[in-house]
């Protein structure tokens, strides 16, 4: 199978700091991948050499199993964290003149562009200048530029900061239809609820290094046997505190006055050992062994990276 992208052990420094150091993944056609990792990780380095927006010191990025020319970014469809819009541009003549940026004629550019605009029902502002646009509107127009050209692979830096709900299902959506063509999506975020929702494969990063990748179905069933859930009354914040507990996500349910939380155990540490303390200053009404969610893989990942 010939990948839509693949890093094999880029690095990239700045002076006596390693901003990326040695990172290697690979993207396969239809799939929603997820690069991760806490703010200043090196994500966002890690995408700007993948756009060659930064050359890496080290180590090479390969694009539908060749070494990357120009001419393959003609193929990628890339959001920066950093956007912008032409303020002053109407919004039609701002999406024909990024089709055009992408190779597009000046007809194709306003023919595709105008049937975004109908189908994200905004047809009747293409006329409008952007600054005259809401914030999400905007962000509409931001992301009907990225996918103008029909790109093969959609890049996207933290593609839903500062989204509102709304707009933040378009996404979600945008991203199912990609995938369901048979099209690669790379995202990168640090909000492991996100990722959780949309991703076939992860690669998290902590500290410009590679801690964990593949597929989250496989990460999750490898973590899984030392996760447990428990509903519980009484002070679950001290679930933390006891020995052998690496994480606790503690979670509202619907069980009147009772709490929920996920707990994460360390490496030999047994479910009836944790139990036997638990019940010593809580009410237990359920501990069950259960499936470690990204969050927790996350946090764990990080703490025996540091």
């Amino acid at each position: 199978m010939e990948l839509t992208l693949e890093l094999d052990a880029v690095r990239k420094t700045y002076g006596d700091y390693t901003a990326v150091d040695g990172v290697s993944m690979q993207v396969p056609p239809g799939t929603i991948f997820g690069l991760l990792g806490p703010n200043g990780a090196g994500k966002t380095t890690t995408i700007r050499m993948i756009m060659d927006i930064l050359a890496p010191d080290e180590g090479e990025v390969r694009f539908f199993g060749h070494r990357r020319t120009r001419d393959d970014l003609h193929r990628v469809g890339y959001l920066p964290e950093e956007r912008g819009l032409y303020r002053k541009m109407k919004v039609l003549e701002q999406l024909v003149f990024l089709g055009r940026l992408r190779g597009l004629s000046k007809s194709d550019a306003q023919s595709r562009a105008e049937k975004w605009l109908e189908k994200l029902e905004i047809v009747d502002w293409k006329e409008k200048k952007v600054e005259e646009l809401s914030k999400g509107m905007q962000q509409k127009i931001q992301l009907v530029g990225t996918v103008l050209h029909e790109p093969e692979i959609l890049i996207l830096d933290e593609p839903f900061s500062g989204l509102d709900p709304i707009n933040q299902g378009l996404f979600k959506d945008l991203l199912a239809e990609y995938k369901a063509e048979g099209r690669s999506i790379l995202f990168s975020t640090h909000v492991m609820e996100q990722a959780e929702k949309l991703c076939d494969r992860i690669c998290l990063i902590s500290k410009g290094r590679a801690v964990l990748r593949g597929l989250l179905s496989e990460i999750k069933r490898e973590q899984g046997g030392n996760s447990y859930r428990l509903v519980a009354r009484g002070d679950l914040s001290r679930v933390e505190t006891l020995p052998g507990v690496e994480s606790v996500v503690i979670r509202d349910t619907d069980l009147s006055d009772w709490g929920g939380a996920k707990v994460l155990l360390s490496e030999g540490v047994g479910g009836a050992q944790l139990l036997q303390q638990l019940v010593g200053f809580l009410e237990v009404k359920e501990f069950a062994s259960g499936e470690p969610d990204l969050e927790e893989i996350f946090v764990k990942a990080v703490k025996e990276a540091a």
